[in-house]
């Protein structure tokens, strides 16, 4: 910053040099004090309406941590709150972060900002669930995403989520209307998955299943995954007879599943594959992925969802496709 300052005093020296030459012959001592003032006003207002910590090193450094990051990127914001694209970002931030609600609330911004983004609505509406204490998409919800179908009718998740929606609002056929078009969007493998979920909807509403649909190859194994109990934890710990065991490939830095087996912890330890069969979201496949966060949690409610005294692995990158099975021991140190 000191170096900075004195190469810009240098430089403002040498233009008011040139501009009061004609004065220094004839007075000097004006020319002195114009150029004095002219230093002093300068220096003054920038440190008024300038941004002088901006000069300093640490205030540039690069942010270490997802909570530093956001600390930053909520500065930004505070001075330049019309960035919708900010507003998103901070959105996604917050997911990660498993905090749905400031989620919500940014993604909130920055679809008021620009109400047309597809992406932008989609993620408002999922964030509004995720903080719904229900786990449920509310009128407001529903209403942003028919609004991302308007905007953008290939919008994958957004259908998928608006069928969800729909049948949790006790809509049944118009969710199997919905999630139609997809089945011609997404690849065989999901298409299987995705056909059992509308031709349930259509049972609900009282309709026929879908047509049988022609016979598909099975699903590639993208991923070989082996799963054990930790030996000096399995010494001490008597398992339930219905403890389970859960394989989750997730995209890294997201507590949203891409791929999931269920398996009984009486299996261990226990060889498995994952592929897109395994994908919980028609819209979000296992292939789509370049790298994945895989992990494995011994349940012993049985719920996919973490739960207080559930045991883990640590959580192993992979990049796909992977050339050798990985190992995942739970309850490692």
């Amino acid at each position: 910053m000191t170096a900075f300052l004195g190469f810009a005093a240098l430089l403002c020296l040498i233009v008011l040099a040139t501009l009061l030459r004609p004065l220094w012959r004839d007075a000097r001592g004006v020319a002195l004090g114009i150029g004095l003032i002219t230093l002093l006003s300068t220096g003054l207002l920038y440190r008024l309406v300038g941004t002088p910590q901006a000069l300093d090193p640490a205030a540039r450094q690069a942010p270490r941590t997802l909570e530093e990051a956001v600390v930053q990127l909520k500065a930004a914001l505070a001075r330049d709150p019309q960035q919708a694209e900010g507003w998103a970002l901070l959105g996604q931030a917050y997911l990660r972060m498993d905090d749905a609600a400031n989620a919500r609330d940014a993604f909130a911004k920055a679809v008021r900002l620009a109400p047309d983004n597809a992406d932008f609505l989609t993620e408002a509406a999922q964030s509004r669930a995720m903080a719904n204490p229900s786990r449920t998409f509310d009128a407001e919800a529903l209403a942003l995403l028919e609004a991302a179908l308007k905007a953008d009718p290939n919008h994958q998740r957004a259908r998928w989520f608006l069928g969800v929606a729909q049948r949790q609002a006790g809509k049944h056929a118009e969710a199997a209307v919905t999630w139609g078009p997809l089945l011609t969007q997404v690849s065989a493998d999901t298409a299987t998955s995705l056909r059992k979920e509308i031709n349930a909807a259509r049972a609900d509403a009282g309709l026929p299943p879908l047509a049988e649909a022609a016979a598909q190859p099975a699903a590639t194994a993208l991923l070989e995954v082996e799963v054990a109990l930790d030996k000096a934890l399995a010494e001490r710990v008597r398992l339930r007879p219905d403890a389970t065991v859960f394989v989750i490939a997730r995209q890294p830095g997201s507590p949203m599943p891409v791929a999931a087996q269920k398996q009984a912890a009486s299996e261990l330890p226990f060889s498995t594959a994952l592929s897109d069969a395994d994908s919980p979201m028609p819209t979000l496949k296992l292939s789509q992925m370049q790298e994945v966060e895989l992990v494995a949690r011994l349940s012993a409610s049985g719920d996919a969802s973490r739960q207080e005294g559930d045991l883990e692995s640590r959580p192993v990158r992979v990049k796909l496709p992977a050339d050798k099975p990985v190992r995942l021991v739970i309850g490692a140190q």
